[in-house]
Order: structure tokens, then sequence, then C-alpha cells
């Protein structure tokens, strides 16, 4: 018993699992934040183009 709990201890796979998530969920909030900037930037080329092609 006592040595399946020092084995339990020195187990390290749980604990990358949860780095890689952190990674893998600020890497999501970059690009989510980049997408919406990129979207409101074209938004605002597109209805300068039609406002332009209106004249």
């Amino acid at each position: 018993m006592k040595n399946l709990m020092v084995r339990f201890m020195k187990d390290e796979s749980g604990a990358t699992a949860i780095e890689y998530g952190l990674i893998a969920a600020g890497i999501s909030v970059i690009i989510i934040g980049t997408v919406n900037s990129i979207g409101t930037k074209l938004g605002t080329a597109f209805t300068a183009i039609d406002t332009g092609l209106g004249e």
C-alpha cells in the first residue's frame, strides 16, 4: 500500500495535461481577440467601400 501511495505522489501526468490545457486556452484567447479585432477592421473597411460606391 505504501508503494502505491509513493507512485501516486510521484505521478505528474495529470499536471502535464493541465499545463497543456492552460497553454491551449491561452492561445485560444489570443486567437479569438485577434480575429475579433480583424473582423471589426474589415467591417469598417467594407462600410467605407460601400459608402464610396454609393456616391
